[in-house]
C-alpha cells in the first residue's frame, strides 16, 4: 500500500501513555459496542437512503435486523471465549518504533475520511469524521471499559474506533494474517461501524436486539459485521482508484477476512465449531462480501440486512 507521503488525519487519541489504571474487565457485556475492520471524490456511492429504507422495512414487517448487533461489541474480531490472548509482553504502544505505524493508522483513516465524506456528499448527506482512540492494554469509553483482548472495536456512544496498534502483531502472528492492507482493512471495518451509526442502523438494530435471545441477536449480529465488511470492501475500491494499492493488497484484506471468521478460530482455539454462536460471519461469508464491496463500490450492493447472506 503506497501510503507514506500522504494526508495524515487529526482526528487520532493518542492515549497510549496512559496506563488505564482503575479499568476492570474486558468488553464483556459493555452495551452498543460494535468490535471487529479519496484524494478528490467518491463517486457512485448508490444510496445510503436506500439502505436505511431496507433496514426499516425489515423492522416493520418483522425482520430481525438486531441480529446484526450480536453481543454489541462492534469489532473486527469476536470476543470472549478466549478466542484473542492478550499479550502485553510485546506492546511497544507509546514507544518511538510505534511512530511509523501511528502514521500509517492516521493516513488510512485520512483517506476513509476522503472516501465516505464524497459518498455521503454525493447523497445530500454531511459525512461526521469518527475520532480514532490509540490505547495500550485498556481503555475507557462511552460504552464502557475494554482491554486489548477484546480486539479493535467501534463505540457508537462517542463516535470513536478504539485501536491497541498490538493487534496488528496478534493479526501477522497469531491470525496468520500480514501485510499492510490487512491492517487497513481493520481501520476500514470499524469505520463501516460508524457509517452505520451515522445512517441509523445501528441504533435500530441495538434498540431491537433488547427484545431478543442469544442466538437470534447473534444472526442479526452477523449482518451488522458483513455489511461492515462490504462497507471496507467500498472504500478498498476507491482507494484503488487513487492508485495507492500494491499487487497483493486486496488479496492480504481477504486473507485477512478468512482468518477472522467465526468458524475458522473456533476450530483454531476450541477444535470444534458453534454455528449458533456466531456473531461475525463465516470466512467465506467475510471474504465474499469483502470482495463485492470492492468490485462494486456501491453501497446498495451492501445489503446485508435481508435474504440470504
Amino acid at each position: 500500500m503506497l501510503w507514506r507521503g500522504r494526508r495524515q488525519s487529526d482526528n487520532i487519541e493518542d492515549q497510549r501513555s496512559d496506563s488505564g489504571g482503575g479499568l476492570g474487565g474486558g468488553l464483556g457485556g459493555s452495551p452498543g459496542q460494535f468490535r471487529i475492520p479519496i484524494g478528490g471524490r467518491a463517486g457512485g456511492g448508490s444510496s445510503i437512503i436506500l439502505v436505511i429504507l431496507v433496514v426499516l422495512a425489515g423492522w416493520y414487517f418483522g425482520f430481525d435486523p438486531s441480529q446484526i448487533l450480536g453481543d454489541g461489541s462492534g469489532g473486527l474480531v469476536p470476543g470472549g471465549g478466549g478466542q484473542i490472548t492478550e499479550d502485553n509482553s510485546s506492546q511497544d504502544g507509546g514507544s518511538p518504533a510505534s511512530d511509523e505505524m501511528k502514521q500509517f493508522v492516521a493516513t488510512v483513516l485520512a483517506e476513509t475520511e476522503d472516501t465516505w465524506t464524497g459518498i455521503f456528499k454525493s447523497e445530500g448527506l454531511t459525512y461526521e469524521d469518527p475520532k480514532l482512540v490509540l490505547f495500550s492494554g485498556k481503555v475507557r469509553s462511552a460504552c464502557g471499559f475494554a482491554s486489548a483482548a477484546a480486539g479493535p472495536f467501534y463505540c457508537p456512544g462517542d463516535h470513536k474506533v478504539y485501536l491497541d496498534m498490538t493487534f496488528f502483531q496478534q493479526l501477522d502472528q497469531q491470525f496468520g494474517a500480514s501485510g499492510e492492507f490487512a491492517r487497513a482493512y481493520v481501520i476500514a471495518h470499524e469505520v463501516g461501524h460508524h457509517v452505520q451509526n451515522l445512517t441509523g442502523i445501528m441504533g435500530k438494530f441495538n434498540q431491537m436486539r433488547q427484545s431478543m435471545g442469544e442466538v437470534e441477536a447473534n444472526q442479526m449480529s452477523v449482518r451488522i459485521e458483513l455489511q461492515a465488511d462490504c462497507f471496507a470492501g467500498v472504500w478498498a475500491h476507491y482507494t484503488q482508484q487513487k492508485g495507492i494499492l500494491e499487487q497483493g493488497d486486496i488479496e492480504s484484506a481477504l486473507n485477512a477476512a478468512k482468518q477472522i471468521g467465526d468458524d475458522t478460530l473456533q476450530k483454531k482455539m476450541q477444535g470444534y465449531v458453534v454455528p449458533e454462536s456466531f456473531n461475525h460471519g463465516t470466512s467465506q461469508q467475510r471474504q465474499t462480501w469483502l470482495a463485492r464491496g470492492y468490485k462494486s463500490g456501491k453501497l446498495t450492493d451492501c445489503n446485508t440486512l435481508s435474504g440470504a447472506i
